[in-house]
């Protein structure tokens, strides 16, 4: 196809034509990618989890009594 644009990668900055890339790049590549994503995922379920916990702690605060020493 005629006038199609390569495709490219830029890691750390520098920009690779993928098909330039030996096939053991291009997997290393996918790999990162699918490890970026897994973290991603981690940190949202970390932030669901960390909201649920402040709301326990606010729930928790409001059952303690008002005269505690």
């Amino acid at each position: 196809m005629a006038g199609q644009k390569p495709q490219t990668i830029t890691i750390d900055g520098k920009e690779y034509n993928a098909a330039d890339l030996s096939q053991e790049a291009r997997t290393q590549i996918m790999q990162v990618k699918v490890t970026d994503d897994e973290i991603a995922r981690i940190q949202q379920r970390l932030a669901i989890a960390q909201t649920a916990r402040t709301a326990y702690a606010n729930a928790l605060q409001s059952e303690l009594p008002k005269d505690a020493h």
